[in-house]
């Protein structure tokens, strides 16, 4: 699963309220989308914290992804964002590395957890 997702250069600073952050648990299921991941085979594509086997070099790695203040260069990175970007990323940035995997709104909040988690 290629999550395209590009955090700013060094030295910006993060505006207030940037990044997913707050308790993952309100945005859905850390564990179970710590499991949706492993399943989806996002690690192919990209490195990922916590994530058996995920040495992908497609995407970007996606440590500190809670932190980062945008999601593929352009969304601010909210729960709402990451949601519609893992539902539909190729309506997000035609043409970008992310395929369109299907994923329910449901399973995309819990990836959205488990992303949340990595600080």
């Amino acid at each position: 699963m290629a999550l395209f997702m590009i955090g700013v250069g060094a030295g910006c600073s993060k505006p207030q309220g940037a990044g997913l952050a707050g308790d993952p648990a309100s945005i859905g299921d850390p564990a179970m989308g710590k499991a949706l991941i492993e399943k989806l085979g996002c690690g192919s594509c990209h490195v990922i914290p916590g994530i058996l086997n995920a040495y992908g070099m497609v995407g970007p790695p996606l440590e500190h992804m809670a932190r980062r203040q945008y999601i593929a260069g352009m969304l601010r990175n909210t729960p709402e964002n990451m949601v519609n970007w893992l539902r539909y990323p190729q309506k997000v940035v035609p043409g970008n590395a992310m395929p369109d995997l299907g994923i329910s709104d449901d399973d995309a909040h819990q990836i959205a957890a488990y992303l949340a988690t990595l600080q």
